[in-house]
């Protein structure tokens, strides 16, 4: 099968990161990969998204017309491109600020306090690793141990002590979805 994923929000969010762990971890994982950035003219506060597409196939793009998963961290971006997301898709919502809700009914959509949960865990920064926790739960795509193992390769020396609280912010973000019956 193959994963369609975009992932939208503000300069800062996390959006990039987010979406290079995916690659990462899905090239680990042994599936095809690919992996498109792109960024505004402002860095940080301006628009970012990028474009993740993983498949146990070949893949012959990157470009993405309508993704099987949209990641909105900001509202501009739910109320641009909620239209693009593939009928029988996921869609996981920033709802610490983003407070609509998704308007259609054809979609799977998961509401998901990224922010307010980092700020519980005492640091905001962590909200990407919290929404990429709620997606590997809503997706069952990748494994949990091999995002952690990432994390352990990243932050190493001073930084080895974040690996533990990005770990619990996955752990927490899986922790939101609510697994339909």
């Amino acid at each position: 099968m193959t994963h369609e994923i975009i992932i939208f929000g503000f300069g800062g969010q996390g959006v990039m990161s987010m979406g290079k762990t995916l690659a990462e971890a899905g090239m680990k994982e042994g599936l095809s990969v690919s992996w498109l950035p792109s960024y505004g003219p402002e860095m940080r506060g301006g628009t970012a998204n990028c474009s993740v597409v993983l498949s146990e196939d070949e893949i012959v793009s990157p470009m993405i017309e309508n993704p099987t998963e949209l990641i909105v961290m900001n509202k501009p971006s739910l109320l641009k491109f909620e239209p693009q997301l593939a009928p029988g898709g996921t869609f996981l919502v920033n709802s610490s600020i983003i407070e609509i809700k998704a308007s259609r009914a054809d979609v799977s959509a998961h509401y998901v306090p990224c922010l307010d949960i980092a700020n519980e865990l005492g640091n905001a920064k962590v909200a990407n690793m919290v929404m990429l926790g709620a997606y590997i739960e809503a997706t069952g795509l990748l494994r949990y141990e091999t995002i952690q193992e990432m994390l352990r390769h990243i932050f190493t020396g001073r930084k080895a002590a974040l690996v533990d609280l990005n770990v619990e912010a996955l752990r927490r973000g899986a922790a939101c979805i609510v697994r339909e019956a």
